[in-house]
């Protein structure tokens, strides 16, 4: 039987990514998760609609909520939770959030302001006094560490401290870090939001969606908001994320590696006028001297690395965020962002340089 936490010797994360949320160990069980394809269920057990519970969601509930010690809810999307997240906020509550971050997440928030259902307060997320001071009179402080796409880094234990002087929650988008490499409950967050969808799940296969709350009372409000937004999981899109997390500390390693590599390599480049990489993660951006019609051309004439939108997956991916209307201005028009995969290093490092030198 697979060892357990316990207070005096706890399961490293590397562990806890191949252990958490398997069913019992009993002789001739699956050592997976099933994918449970059922809406409804027999009535009289603790599952009966799959709306508001199904086991295959749980399995993937009881994994990311280990890895992020709190109590977990996922969703049918990123955009899911972070509504989900936004529905609990009172009317008129004030909100504070980086100017720039998760391009739905930015227009969502705009979107409640411009209606009058919240006050927006704007800061940048490696501001701390500027965020303290935002929060006063907040319900919610709203980060990104590191911003997407900017690569802010906040201060969390500064900044969450001072929002909870002031009275305020916090809720951390920890879908850059992943848990491998922050824990933001653990420095005193209330809700942690992740899209699955990108590292978690890992493979570029599936949309979803979690929270995760410190507090498992906050984290039933959260599920309610599920059923009632009618936001659930499919099983078997719960299964792949469930099935790609096993993997996410050899992924993370792996694309930390080359991100920190070509990071210092870019820096030297002479079509590369800024990168940003907070010296952690598989996260990177650059800005090009060429400006945006440069960055065009780098994205479309790479052949290693995949010209899409997204991140976190096995498959290094760039792009030139600015291409969408709705992202925020505050983005340099050239900055182009750079998800790194698990890819040979070499290779990766010689398709990005041919295609910066066809910007020149």
């Amino acid at each position: 039987m697979p060892s357990t936490p316990s207070p005096e010797r706890p399961l490293s994360v590397e562990t806890v990514v191949v252990s958490a949320g398997r069913p019992p160990v009993l002789p001739g069980q699956p050592l997976n998760a099933p994918i449970v394809p059922s809406s409804a269920f027999h009535a009289g057990g603790d599952v009966e609609y799959a709306r508001e519970q199904a086991p295959t969601t749980s399995a993937l509930e009881a994994a990311i909520g280990a890895l992020e010690h709190g109590t977990a809810v996922a969703f049918s999307s990123g955009m899911a939770a972070a509504n989900a997240a936004m529905d609990l906020v009172p009317m008129g509550a004030v909100v504070v959030a980086p100017s720039a971050a998760y391009t739905g997440v930015a227009v969502r928030l705009r979107e409640l302001a411009a209606i009058g259902r919240i006050e927006l307060r704007i800061i940048e997320a490696d501001d701390t006094a500027a965020i303290a001071a935002a929060c006063t009179g907040a319900h919610l402080l709203w980060l990104e560490s590191p911003t997407n796409p900017m690569l802010q880094v906040a201060d969390l234990p500064a900044c969450i401290a001072a929002a909870h002087a002031a009275g305020a929650q916090v809720l951390v988008d920890n879908t850059f870090a992943t848990p491998i490499l922050q824990t933001p409950l653990d420095l005193g967050a209330d809700i942690v939001m992740h899209s699955v969808t990108k590292a978690l799940g890992g493979h570029s296969d599936l949309l979803m969606g979690a929270l995760v709350a410190r507090d498992a009372d906050l984290a039933e409000e959260l599920r309610i908001r599920r059923v009632l937004l009618g936001a659930a999981p499919g099983a078997f899109d719960c299964y792949l994320a469930l099935r790609g997390i096993r993997t996410l500390a050899l992924r993370v390693e792996r694309a930390q590696s080359n991100a920190s590599a070509i990071a210092a390599r870019l820096a030297e480049h002479p079509a590369v006028s800024r990168v940003r990489y907070p010296g952690f993660g598989t996260m990177a951006a650059i800005e090009l001297v060429g400006g945006i019609a440069a960055a065009d051309t780098l994205c479309g004439s790479v052949q290693v690395w995949t010209y899409a939108t997204s991140l976190g997956g096995v498959e290094s991916l760039l792009e030139r965020r600015r291409r969408w209307p709705l992202e925020s201005a505050t983005v340099p028009e050239s900055l182009v962002r750079l998800s790194f995969g698990i890819e040979g290093l070499e290779d990766l490092w010689a398709d990005l340089d041919q295609a910066l030198r066809t910007t020149t």
